[in-house]
């Protein structure tokens, strides 16, 4: 004979069986609900992981302070090419004044054209030094990157990011070869692999995208084309005077970096009136990152929970009026001897079984976020690639991560949702006048 709990549990089953299509639509409300707190909370944990890698990137341990072009206001008045931005004087200062900073990258950025065999390519060329590669996470794909002895040297060398080498050299091998930049060649002696761009992140820190750089070193640039740039604009040209467009400092240790960066604003500031410098602070940037990730966290699932409640609503509508149609017979199980715990129990096993099969195909469901959004972002590139490409790349990339504690968390808000709102219906039939119960048509 079967224990009084699982015969109950039968019955409940039974009575659901009864009417599948109004326990199907009540357990796809839950299911709906359980899996679009699963799905939001993964999306919105891919694209906080996504910025969170950007800002890892930088490197916690580093401070980043660029040149920044004054405005029109600053610089009107000025006669002939107009100077601004960071200086080798201001890398002197820093590195030998700040005793924290372990090791700091000057960098200098123009755009060129680069020329080989009739291919050319406009991109970055990128002044820099050995350490350059591993601060911006660049890894050789042939070849070799800078070395200190072509520093030293201001060797006519340079390194190919992937996207330079395959328009530039789509059949050859471009190592040993040499391309032109202006009316100087450079020896070909590595190419990079593939970097993803680097979104914009801070005030004074842009977008930066890999895939068209050319790496020289920074003493051959400062040999071979100066600190002056000149724009020609509407038939007239415009001269800039820059001798650094980026330093990276890396500090010894992390507990030290908002007090390095301060010092260096103070250094700067005392030179630098116009304020044409920005500094961003990555360690900073990160702790925002993780204080926005716990917020945007809790507004997903904010949103996702009210489908869960929609679907608690239905089953407390799809409860009463069972309990309605059910009269007679929850006044035949009191004539017979039920107790109202019966009677409330006995609905309750309804609406929680309900809400556990709602929850656990929730679950499943929620399981395929991934697969799911990948296959229909590739139905969209196949069908509107044109629209694809205009959405933002956080859109085009961003991979879901499936949240751990969201799992139970959708399923307990699904059985307790099934609890609550099945209390009332189940209150309400305990509570009928067995005879009154009796004498319902």
């Amino acid at each position: 004979m079967l224990p009084h709990w699982l015969r109950t549990w039968q019955l409940g089953v039974k009575s659901l069986a009864l009417h599948p299509l109004r326990s199907l639509l009540t357990v796809l409300g839950i299911f709906i609900g359980v899996a679009s707190v699963i799905w939001l909370l993964a999306i919105g944990e891919g694209i906080s992981q996504a910025a969170r890698r950007q800002i890892e990137g930088l490197g916690a341990s580093n401070v980043i302070i660029r040149s920044i072009k004054p405005s029109a206001e600053v610089s009107e008045g000025s006669q002939g090419p107009m100077p601004y931005g960071l200086t080798r004087d201001d890398f002197d200062r820093l590195t030998t004044t700040i005793p924290t900073i372990q090791r700091a990258l000057p960098i200098r950025e123009l755009r060129r054209r680069f020329n080989y065999s009739g291919r050319t390519v406009d991109g970055q060329l990128v002044g820099c030094t050995p350490e350059y590669a591993e601060v911006t996470q660049l890894f050789v794909k042939m070849g070799r990157f800078l070395s200190d002895a072509d520093l030293r040297d201001r060797k006519n060398y340079c390194v190919l990011a992937s996207g330079t080498a395959k328009q530039l050299f789509p059949f050859e091998d471009p190592v040993g070869r040499s391309i032109r930049i202006e009316e100087d060649y450079y020896r070909v002696i590595g190419v990079m692999k593939e970097r993803a761009p680097m979104a914009g992140i801070g005030g004074s820190l842009a977008g930066r995208d890999f895939k068209d750089d050319v790496y020289i070193p920074i003493s051959t640039l400062w040999n071979r084309i100066g600190d002056m740039i000149m724009t020609r604009r509407s038939g007239s040209f415009e001269g800039e005077i820059v001798q650094l467009s980026q330093v990276t400092l890396r500090i010894d240790k992390t507990e030290h970096v908002l007090e390095t960066a301060d010092l260096a604003k103070d250094i700067l500031n005392r030179h630098h009136p116009n304020g044409d410098y920005g500094v961003t602070i990555p360690l900073e940037l990160l702790e925002q990152a993780k204080t926005t990730r716990i917020m945007f966290i809790l507004f997903l699932g904010l949103i996702a929970a009210v489908s869960l409640v929609v679907g608690g609503i239905g089953i407390m509508n799809i409860m009463l009026a069972t309990v309605t149609e059910r009269t007679r017979e929850i006044g035949i199980r009191r004539a017979l001897g039920a107790k109202r715990r019966d009677i409330i129990r006995q609905f309750l096993i309804e609406t929680i079984s309900l809400s556990i099969m709602g929850g656990l195909t929730g679950v499943l469901g929620g399981l395929t976020c991934g697969p799911i959004s990948n296959a229909v972002r590739s139905g969209l590139e196949a069908t509107v690639p044109d629209v694809m490409e205009q959405l933002p790349e956080v859109i085009q990339t961003v991979q879901p991560v499936i949240v751990p504690f969201s799992i139970p968390l959708a399923f307990g808000i699904s059985v307790s949702i099934g609890v609550i709102f099945g209390l009332y219906p189940a209150i309400r039939a305990a509570r009928m006048d067995p005879i009154e119960a009796l004498r319902h048509e």
